[in-house]
């Protein structure tokens, strides 16, 4: 699994955060950014549920290998 945040999508709403706060946080300004070393998701279930949760789709998420 990648994720990916597109930083100039974000408006920081923090739902990523909340719905899988062991990947997600927000960065000083309140943008969303990944946990560092949780970019593969960390097995968490919540990763594309978190996805779904921004609203304004800032977040990709993507299998590994197909």
């Amino acid at each position: 699994m990648h994720i990916d945040i597109d930083k100039d999508v974000c408006i920081g709403a923090g739902q990523c955060a909340l719905t899988a706060p062991g990947v997600f946080t927000q960065d000083d300004d309140g943008y969303s950014t990944l946990i560092p070393g949780r970019a593969d998701g960390a097995g968490d279930p919540m990763v594309r549920e978190a996805a779904r949760a921004c609203p304004v789709r800032a977040i990709t998420v993507t299998d590994n290998g197909g």
